[in-house]
């Protein structure tokens, strides 16, 4: 019942103006930044495990910041899952079209983050592409349902859990579907490497290059930035990697860590920093988070 009440609240929400949704969402951050005292540590030790030269009083301005555009994000979904195209077109713009456009025709990964406003960014592509792309189970059938039919609003998007694995994706691929992909998560080294992320050890995944390699794919880094006085959002297309995979996966993994490290300096409030990047350490290593 309470999930049900927190969606036709978010649904209501939808109606306001961006800038007055905005400001809602500043003031949901920080609420949730004096009440979420957890992943306030979390951020503020990755903070500082990836800025140690950044002061205290400044690393703790920038955690707030991060809550404020988090809790916006949040709240601004309710805009990509009820507004109207049209609105959705007044409010997204897009840089570097033509890094995509010389793309397609060919197997295709869209390679992205996790910046807050990744949805805007999945969203879009839903609309003007037959993306493929993966998502997590939720525990609320409810959610899970929504989750689903509100990504596949617009267009007609292929979805797969990551419990399907990558065979699917893999096909898809190779059948011209461009695969919406972010690898920035710390999710163990079962599957990937450690290679640095802003000079600290960091789980990476190597299913990028795998993939590239199976598939013949070229990579398009793709992200998406809230833009600055409430002017809405930025889809932007990269051009496409050349020479990845190169046959070394350290490289290639620290390769995806230092485009998404550039993209960081350039928004760091923008990050989320909410996660624990750092979580598997190598053997010998304590945890940061304990």
């Amino acid at each position: 019942m309470m999930v049900r009440c927190g969606v036709f609240l978010l649904w209501l929400l939808h109606f306001l103006p961006f800038r007055m949704l905005a400001w809602v969402g500043n003031a949901l951050g920080m609420l949730l930044y004096l009440l979420a005292k957890e992943r306030r540590n979390v951020a503020s030790i990755n903070l500082r495990l990836c800025f140690p030269d950044m002061s205290e009083v400044a690393r703790a301005r920038l955690v707030r910041r991060n809550f404020r555009a988090f809790a916006r994000s949040i709240l601004e979904r309710s805009i990509l899952w009820w507004s109207s195209p049209a609105r959705l077109d007044k409010l997204v713009r897009v840089a570097g079209l033509e890094h995509l456009e010389q793309a397609q025709g060919q197997p295709l990964i869209l390679l992205t983050a996790h910046f807050v406003a990744l949805d805007v960014g999945g969203s879009w592509l839903a609309r003007h592409t037959d993306v493929v792309t993966v998502y997590s189970l939720q525990k609320n059938a409810y959610m899970q349902d929504l989750l689903l039919r509100m990504r596949k609003r617009f267009g007609q998007p292929i979805l797969y859990s990551r419990q399907d694995g990558l065979r699917p994706v893999i096909k898809a691929v190779r059948d011209g579907h461009p695969f919406f992909y972010f690898t920035d998560q710390d999710q163990t080294v079962k599957d990937g490497v450690f290679a640095p992320f802003f000079g600290v050890q960091a789980a990476t995944l190597t299913t990028l290059p795998r993939i590239a390699e199976m598939t013949k794919a070229r990579v398009v880094p793709c992200i998406t930035s809230v833009l600055p006085d409430y002017q809405g959002y930025e889809v932007r297309f990269y051009p496409a990697w050349e020479n990845y995979p190169s046959g070394d996966l350290l490289a290639d993994a620290r390769r995806v860590n230092e485009f998404i490290e550039q993209r960081v300096l350039e928004m760091p409030e923008q990050y989320f920093w909410l996660h624990k990047r750092f979580k598997t350490r190598p053997e010998g290593e304590e945890s940061f988070y304990e």
